[in-house]
Protein backbone atom coordinates (compact mmCIF):
# COMPACT_ATOMS: atom_id res chain seq x y z
CA UNK A 1 0.00 0.00 0.00
CA UNK A 2 2.98 2.35 0.79
CA UNK A 3 4.51 1.87 -2.70
CA UNK A 4 0.97 3.00 -4.10
CA UNK A 5 0.90 5.90 -2.05
CA UNK A 6 4.02 6.86 -3.01
CA UNK A 7 3.16 6.02 -6.90
CA UNK A 8 0.21 7.82 -6.52
CA UNK A 9 2.50 11.34 -5.27
CA UNK A 10 5.10 10.97 -8.03
CA UNK A 11 2.46 10.86 -10.86
CA UNK A 12 0.14 13.56 -9.25
CA UNK A 13 3.59 15.69 -8.99
CA UNK A 14 4.53 14.95 -12.44
CA UNK A 15 1.14 16.10 -13.91
CA UNK A 16 0.95 19.50 -11.89
CA UNK A 17 4.08 20.76 -14.03
CA UNK A 18 3.62 23.94 -15.65
CA UNK A 19 3.47 24.77 -19.54
CA UNK A 20 5.35 27.89 -19.78
CA UNK A 21 4.39 29.38 -23.57
CA UNK A 22 7.36 31.71 -25.10
CA UNK A 23 6.57 32.92 -28.54
CA UNK A 24 9.11 33.43 -31.16
CA UNK A 25 9.03 35.89 -33.95
CA UNK A 26 6.43 37.19 -32.08
CA UNK A 27 4.99 40.49 -34.71
CA UNK A 28 7.67 39.26 -37.52
CA UNK A 29 10.33 40.54 -34.98
CA UNK A 30 13.64 38.68 -33.49
CA UNK A 31 12.68 37.90 -30.13
CA UNK A 32 11.58 35.77 -27.96
CA UNK A 33 8.71 36.68 -25.57
CA UNK A 34 9.39 36.57 -23.01
CA UNK A 35 12.83 36.71 -22.67
CA UNK A 36 14.10 35.15 -19.33
CA UNK A 37 11.34 33.00 -18.11
CA UNK A 38 11.10 30.98 -13.96
CA UNK A 39 10.59 27.55 -14.22
CA UNK A 40 10.90 24.28 -11.84
CA UNK A 41 11.75 20.88 -12.37
CA UNK A 42 9.15 19.28 -14.52
CA UNK A 43 8.07 22.55 -15.72
CA UNK A 44 7.61 22.16 -20.02
CA UNK A 45 9.16 25.74 -21.77
CA UNK A 46 6.95 25.78 -24.97
CA UNK A 47 8.09 27.17 -27.77
CA UNK A 48 5.22 28.73 -30.52
CA UNK A 49 7.11 29.89 -33.72
CA UNK A 50 5.05 32.65 -35.05
CA UNK A 51 7.39 33.87 -38.20
CA UNK A 52 10.02 33.46 -40.23
CA UNK A 53 12.77 30.71 -39.33
CA UNK A 54 14.10 30.48 -36.09
CA UNK A 55 15.49 28.32 -33.99
CA UNK A 56 15.80 27.79 -30.14
CA UNK A 57 19.40 26.52 -29.69
CA UNK A 58 21.22 26.04 -26.22
CA UNK A 59 24.18 27.91 -25.70
CA UNK A 60 26.52 29.02 -22.83
CA UNK A 61 26.70 32.03 -20.71
CA UNK A 62 30.83 32.50 -21.98
CA UNK A 63 29.93 31.48 -25.47
CA UNK A 64 26.05 33.03 -26.29
CA UNK A 65 26.19 31.92 -29.71
CA UNK A 66 27.72 28.70 -30.26
CA UNK A 67 25.32 25.75 -30.29
CA UNK A 68 25.97 23.91 -26.96
CA UNK A 69 23.62 21.04 -26.57
CA UNK A 70 19.56 20.85 -27.53
CA UNK A 71 18.44 22.09 -30.69
CA UNK A 72 14.80 22.65 -32.49
CA UNK A 73 16.60 23.03 -35.66
CA UNK A 74 15.29 25.83 -37.96
CA UNK A 75 11.16 25.89 -37.72
CA UNK A 76 10.07 28.21 -40.86
CA UNK A 77 6.68 30.02 -40.40
CA UNK A 78 5.43 30.62 -44.05
CA UNK A 79 3.30 33.98 -44.28
CA UNK A 80 -0.53 33.64 -43.30
CA UNK A 81 0.42 30.42 -42.00
CA UNK A 82 -2.50 28.83 -40.52
CA UNK A 83 -0.56 26.17 -38.85
CA UNK A 84 2.18 27.27 -35.76
CA UNK A 85 4.61 25.18 -35.39
CA UNK A 86 5.94 24.12 -31.19
CA UNK A 87 8.74 22.89 -29.71
CA UNK A 88 9.02 22.27 -25.46
CA UNK A 89 11.39 20.73 -23.57
CA UNK A 90 10.97 19.98 -19.83
CA UNK A 91 13.49 21.20 -16.96
CA UNK A 92 15.05 18.91 -14.97
CA UNK A 93 17.52 21.01 -12.55
CA UNK A 94 16.00 24.52 -11.64
CA UNK A 95 19.03 25.48 -9.61
CA UNK A 96 21.22 25.86 -13.21
CA UNK A 97 20.22 28.96 -15.20
CA UNK A 98 20.08 27.71 -19.50
CA UNK A 99 20.88 29.95 -22.39
CA UNK A 100 19.71 30.25 -25.56
CA UNK A 101 19.80 31.75 -28.94
CA UNK A 102 18.38 31.77 -32.58
CA UNK A 103 21.34 30.18 -34.90
CA UNK A 104 19.52 32.12 -38.05
CA UNK A 105 22.30 34.42 -39.41
CA UNK A 106 22.79 37.47 -37.64
CA UNK A 107 20.02 36.63 -34.59
CA UNK A 108 21.89 36.25 -32.39
CA UNK A 109 24.19 39.15 -32.81
CA UNK A 110 21.09 41.06 -32.87
CA UNK A 111 20.27 39.91 -29.49
CA UNK A 112 18.07 37.34 -30.50
CA UNK A 113 18.49 35.01 -27.20
CA UNK A 114 16.60 33.48 -24.30
CA UNK A 115 17.26 31.87 -20.75
CA UNK A 116 15.41 29.59 -18.16
CA UNK A 117 16.16 30.65 -14.79
CA UNK A 118 18.81 33.89 -15.14
CA UNK A 119 20.05 34.74 -11.71
CA UNK A 120 18.95 38.04 -10.70
CA UNK A 121 22.67 39.33 -10.15
CA UNK A 122 25.81 38.37 -11.75
CA UNK A 123 25.12 36.05 -14.68
CA UNK A 124 22.04 37.83 -15.47
CA UNK A 125 19.90 38.04 -18.68
CA UNK A 126 20.70 41.41 -19.55
CA UNK A 127 24.40 40.68 -19.29
CA UNK A 128 23.81 37.46 -21.25
CA UNK A 129 22.05 39.85 -24.28
CA UNK A 130 24.97 42.29 -24.17
CA UNK A 131 27.27 39.43 -24.57
CA UNK A 132 25.65 38.10 -27.77
CA UNK A 133 25.33 41.55 -29.14
CA UNK A 134 29.12 42.47 -28.63
CA UNK A 135 30.06 38.69 -30.26
CA UNK A 136 29.52 40.12 -33.34
CA UNK A 137 28.89 36.46 -34.16
CA UNK A 138 26.25 35.51 -36.83
CA UNK A 139 24.85 32.23 -35.20
CA UNK A 140 25.39 30.15 -38.07
CA UNK A 141 28.63 29.02 -36.41
CA UNK A 142 27.63 27.25 -33.68
CA UNK A 143 29.06 23.45 -33.84
CA UNK A 144 25.89 21.65 -33.75
CA UNK A 145 25.55 18.05 -31.10
CA UNK A 146 24.01 15.05 -32.82
CA UNK A 147 20.67 14.06 -32.29
CA UNK A 148 20.01 12.78 -28.97
CA UNK A 149 23.37 14.37 -27.27
CA UNK A 150 21.99 15.47 -23.70
CA UNK A 151 23.36 19.15 -22.77
CA UNK A 152 26.47 19.76 -20.79
CA UNK A 153 24.50 20.41 -17.50
CA UNK A 154 22.16 17.37 -17.89
CA UNK A 155 19.30 19.63 -17.04
CA UNK A 156 16.75 19.12 -19.81
CA UNK A 157 14.74 16.46 -21.26
CA UNK A 158 12.66 16.46 -24.30
CA UNK A 159 8.85 16.80 -23.75
CA UNK A 160 8.52 13.50 -25.32
CA UNK A 161 10.81 11.95 -23.01
CA UNK A 162 8.82 13.02 -20.46
CA UNK A 163 5.38 12.11 -21.56
CA UNK A 164 6.71 8.44 -22.21
CA UNK A 165 8.11 7.93 -18.70
CA UNK A 166 4.78 9.26 -16.95
CA UNK A 167 3.16 6.73 -19.75
CA UNK A 168 5.09 3.73 -18.07
CA UNK A 169 4.72 5.17 -14.64
CA UNK A 170 0.84 5.51 -15.19
CA UNK A 171 0.69 1.55 -16.41
CA UNK A 172 2.66 0.81 -13.77
CA UNK A 173 0.07 1.66 -10.95
CA UNK A 174 -2.45 0.63 -13.34
CA UNK A 175 -1.28 -2.66 -13.59
CA UNK A 176 -0.95 -2.86 -9.63
CA UNK A 177 -4.48 -2.17 -9.22
CA UNK A 178 -5.76 -5.19 -11.90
Amino acid sequence: MHFFALASLALASAVSAADILVKVGENMGVTYNPPNVTAAVGDNVVFQFLSKNHTVTQSTFANPCVQQGIDSDFQFVPANATQIPEWSFTVNNASAPLWFFCRQTGHCAKGMVFSVNAPATGKTFDAFKAAAIASGTTGSAGTPSASGTPPPSGALATRATSAGLLAVAAGFIAGLLL
